[in-house]
């Protein structure tokens, strides 16, 4: 499995990391899905776990988890699943999940199956920095990378000692409030990105809100190291519920749209 270290290494552009609810709209059509944005040409990936109660995220996301879990995607099929997209190309994969989950399914195996499936990161949502010991060293121990959350109103020092943690990347996000899709960016995700790269060497890579090219554009021209889409993306897969060759299609477009502001 390629790590990130070398992946942004390599990169000579921001990377582009969509997001998806792992069994969003079902097992098989999920998998569809991600295949072709791995043939799209993106540089990592985030997958979600579905969970019903998903703090950080809005509405969207929040219905493509209810999708999921309908369709009797579980945290164990989801291990299945890592594995059969890892196998398939391996690029850096990125989990984002709520920590109940983790806590339910048993932390020291939730991070060794992870591993084992080809993952590369965890990011615990509702976990704060403060607890990090609670997965760090199972993380480390697994031989994962580790991935912590700035955001906008993070004081200096605590940004600092995130920064340390996070030996994968920084998920840096780009404004208050919950996932979703923004008509503009923020203002604060800028200087954000600023003040990060003047104390850490870590990647940046800016999340929550980034809905169009354009505004992917906007924060790689700041300084960002990779670009987290998940709403928007989420979106397409919803709107086209009856027809997942349709989603497919429109992905693919989207995604080279931003890719193409990226390069």
């Amino acid at each position: 499995m390629t790590t990130y270290k070398e992946t942004f290494a390599a990169l000579k552009h921001p990377a582009l990391i969509p997001f998806f609810v792992i069994g969003d709209p079902d097992y098989d059509a999920s998998l569809e899905i991600v295949k072709t944005a791995i043939d799209a040409g993106v540089d990592m990936l985030e997958l979600g776990i579905p969970f019903s109660d998903p703090i950080a995220d809005g509405p969207t996301i929040q219905k493509a988890d209810i999708r999921a879990l309908k369709a009797g995607m579980t945290t164990s099929k989801a291990m299945q699943f890592i594995k059969v997209v890892s196998e398939y190309k391996p690029l850096p994969i990125g989990l984002l999940v709520y920590y109940n989950l983790v806590f339910q399914y048993g932390p020291q195996k939730f991070f060794s199956d992870f591993k084992a499936a080809g993952g590369s990161s965890v990011l615990v949502a509702d976990l704060s920095i403060d607890d990090e010991a609670e997965i760090t060293p199972l993380a480390e121990a697994a031989g994962l990378e580790t991935v912590f959350m700035v955001t906008p109103n993070t004081e200096a020092n605590r940004a600092r000692r995130i920064a340390e943690k996070s030996t994968g990347f920084i998920y840096t996000v780009s404004t208050l409030g919950v996932t979703g899709e923004r008509q503009s960016l923020s203002d604060v995700v800028k200087p954000l990105i600023r003040r990060l790269k003047s104390i850490t060497q870590t990647p940046i890579c800016v999340g929550f809100g980034i809905s169009t090219p354009e505004q992917a554009g906007e924060v790689a021209a700041a300084g960002a190291d990779g670009v987290i889409i998940g709403s928007r993306i989420v979106k397409v897969i919803e709107q086209n519920i009856g027809s997942i060759e349709s989603a497919k299609g429109e992905l693919k477009r989207f995604l080279a749209e931003v890719r193409a502001t990226l390069l």
